[in-house]
């Protein structure tokens, strides 16, 4: 089993020509998680010991071995749309969302948000107009940071 402990394999492209590529299919709340075994899609067992607070990002590149080489992909899931009517109702749901700690992504003119009870309760309460979907969820601030 291949123990990846370093969230970045610096490659270039050239390096990974003739090799087969394997994905880690994963969701956001996956991507976070950084200590697990875990299938790759052609059946690779791999071992995740990732420093923490570690979230991986979609097409990075974890390991390269002579025959293949890993990509992270982000699994479609399940998630709420929601479709504010003005500025003020986003801003408002993005508040009431962040207050509770739940991860938000802007797509368009949507706001996406985890499909949850507390949040479907939540936007009922506030009376937005929402539906439920299935994407890749890929929230604001999840990127990596940016060195000054």
């Amino acid at each position: 089993m291949k123990v990846i402990s370093d969230p970045h394999a610096h490659v270039d492209a050239a390096s990974l020509a003739g090799k087969e590529r394997d994905t880690l299919r994963l969701t956001w709340e996956e991507r976070r998680w950084g200590r697990r075994r875990v299938p790759t899609t052609k059946g690779r067992e791999v071992a995740l010991a990732l420093p923490t607070g570690s979230v991986l990002q979609a097409g990075q590149i974890l390991v390269v071995e002579p025959e293949w080489y890993l990509e992270v992909e982000p699994a479609p899931e399940p998630v709420i749309a929601v479709f504010p009517r003005n500025h003020a109702e986003a801003l408002r749901v993005a508040f009431e969302v962040g207050n509770r700690h739940f991860s938000l992504a802007v797509e368009g003119d949507a706001l996406f948000v985890p499909d949850d009870p507390a949040m479907e309760q939540l936007l009922t309460r506030l009376g937005a107009k929402w539906e439920r979907r299935t994407t890749v969820f890929n929230p604001i601030g999840a990127g990596p940071a940016h060195e000054h």
